[in-house]
């Protein structure tokens, strides 16, 4: 069936190996910490923050120490561009509809049940204030449908190479980047009670994350919280309201999963 087929190994496992060089090549410092707690097999749903636009190879090299691809869920619009479009396909990522997203849940809900590991930004787009956002239920939803576990995956460093508001910097810097892998989340209770559960894990992993790593004062990748220049939540949301009436109805929410 066309719909459950996965990652194809030759061009995954090329750009997992991209991925790994590209980190050596930038020189990233990258720590990871409870590796342990991705299956090695059976369906699971791997929940990451998204704070910019290189964080998923971080996920992938992550799900890879326990010897798993990954199924991304992505933008379906990013099918347009050619050489995307061959990679998603090739690795198995399930395109989301901004504004209609049933077909990418069910493709998901179908590639769990097949013992997939299947990636999801429960924040559904990047966090300008590098927090956790409120979590769209698609997770919860998925995990409960298909009784998987979710297991919470929290990254950080990952931005200062290239998020919003922060300038970019894809040269060699020694960026350190921390990643902190939580304890799976069993499906149990409703929706919405198992994606506050969700969202407290996160922040958690999240904060393990951060623990250790230095914030200069006023830097546009830190958050406000710690001192830094990056905007409150409450400031991100404004901003982003903003940018959604610019380019009207969906703005870049990636639908409602």
């Amino acid at each position: 069936m066309r719909g459950l087929r996965g990652p194809r190994e030759p061009v995954y496992s090329t750009l997992v190996g991209s991925a790994r060089t590209l980190s050596r090549v930038q020189g990233l410092k990258v720590t990871r910490h409870g590796t342990q707690n991705v299956p090695r097999a059976g369906g699971v749903i791997l929940a990451a923050n998204h704070t910019g636009y290189l964080d998923f190879a971080q996920v992938g090299l992550t799900a890879r120490t326990a010897g798993r691809s990954v199924r991304f869920l992505m933008k379906a619009e990013l099918e347009r561009n050619r050489v995307v479009a061959f990679l998603m396909r090739h690795c198995g990522a399930i395109g989301v509809d901004r504004t209609h997203g049933a077909a990418a849940y069910a493709r998901a809900v179908a590639a769990l049940r097949a013992g997939e590991c299947v990636c999801i930004y429960p924040e559904a787009t990047i966090s300008r204030s590098f927090e956790i956002k409120e979590l769209k239920s698609g997770a919860a939803r998925m995990a409960l449908e298909a009784q998987v576990p979710i297991v919470p995956v929290a990254i950080w460093g990952e931005q200062r190479l290239w998020s919003k508001g922060v300038p970019r910097a894809l040269g060699r810097h020694h960026v350190p980047v921390h990643v902190v892998v939580g304890a799976p989340l069993g499906p149990e209770g409703s929706p919405d009670e198992l994606t506050a559960r969700l969202r407290t894990v996160m922040e958690d992993a999240l904060a393990q994350a951060q623990a250790g790593y230095e914030h200069p004062p006023g830097a546009p990748w830190v958050p406000a919280r710690l001192g830094g220049g990056a905007p409150t939540p409450e400031e991100a949301a404004v901003i982003e309201a903003t940018v959604r009436a610019r380019r009207g109805s969906g703005g870049e929410q990636a639908g409602p999963l």
